[in-house]
């Protein structure tokens, strides 16, 4: 089994980042010195994808720029000497082979994922979002795809557990757990955003799928869900009901830079993380908590 696409949507308009979303995209704004999305691009590389189908919008033309090459700036960096930021650039303008599709009108997740259909053909392919950053020593969507080759190429969904009094910000999922297995379950169902009282389990989607292409079908036929969009989870409540589908719990810390909380806590643990920047960040918390009175 062989996963060459990943479609990636960044459509939304990132209004939790306003004023800079107005003419940057949020999947832009750079944690340290790379951008949000570079290190999602990443995961998908590490994965063994091939090609990354960006779902996007208006004003999103410099997610495309990022992994483009550019040449003036690369004949600027050789004038004047600059030969380490020249491999950089020269390196992100050829990690993968990038497309875009316009998603005019923002319909929801399941519409967007639907509109990669002619360019994944018949092809099993990844889905990752673009503001769910995950780290760890396994990228996650390669975890999903050896899962996926487990289970005679089915389609699965990475989860992660959570707090149960916040399950009604993720879909969530119930199923049993294949015998001998504590991380991969056959999935019977998935609830949107569930109250917790309500919540089948703790076992929630970050935004990490594989799939078969019969997804699709299931897309074409989903009436509007939630918020009046068509629903990714509707679909996946289709499937598991005619097919197979399998929910993991992944291996890695899920960061949400989707909102100002998760991109601060993602930019303090990936400063920490980074050799070049531990010893800087270190001095600055101390400064910060001795300057504040911070206990």
């Amino acid at each position: 089994m062989k996963i060459r696409r990943a479609v990636i949507p960044v459509a939304g308009k990132g209004t939790r980042f306003l004023p800079a979303t107005k003419q940057t995209p949020k999947e832009m704004i750079p944690i340290i010195n790379l951008p949000m999305i570079h290190y999602v691009v990443e995961e998908a590389i590490l994965s063994g994808i091939e090609q990354v189908i960006f779902i996007t919008s208006s004003g999103k033309h410099a997610i495309e720029d990022y992994f483009d090459r550019n040449f003036e700036l690369e004949d600027f960096l050789i004038k004047n000497g600059k030969i380490k930021e020249l491999e950089l650039i020269q390196k992100i303008g050829k990690m993968v082979e990038v497309t875009s599709i316009r998603q005019k009108e923002q319909l929801g997740l399941g519409h967007a994922v639907l509109m990669a259909k002619d360019l994944v053909g018949n092809e099993p392919f990844a889905v990752i979002l673009g503001d769910e950053i995950v780290r760890g020593p396994h990228p996650v969507t390669k975890q999903l795809i050896e899962v996926a080759k487990k289970n005679n190429g089915a389609n699965v969904i990475g989860v992660m557990e959570i707090d149960p009094m916040e399950t009604y910000k993720y879909g969530v999922v119930k199923g049993e757990f294949n015998p001998g297995s504590k991380k991969t379950m056959r999935m019977s169902t998935m609830v949107e955003k569930p109250k917790p009282a309500d919540a089948p389990s703790n076992l929630a989607t970050p935004g990490r799928y594989v799939f078969r292409p019969e997804i699709f079908d299931a897309l074409k036929v989903i009436p509007k869900g939630v918020g009046g969009e068509y629903q990714l989870t509707d679909a996946i409540n289709l499937l598991a009901r005619e097919s197979e589908v399998y929910a993991h719990i992944f291996d890695g810390e899920r960061f949400d830079t989707g909102n100002i909380e998760g991109y601060l806590n993602a930019t303090i643990e990936f400063a920490l993380m980074d050799k070049d920047s531990e010893a800087m960040m270190r001095r600055l918390i101390k400064e910060k908590v001795e300057k504040y009175k911070i206990k």
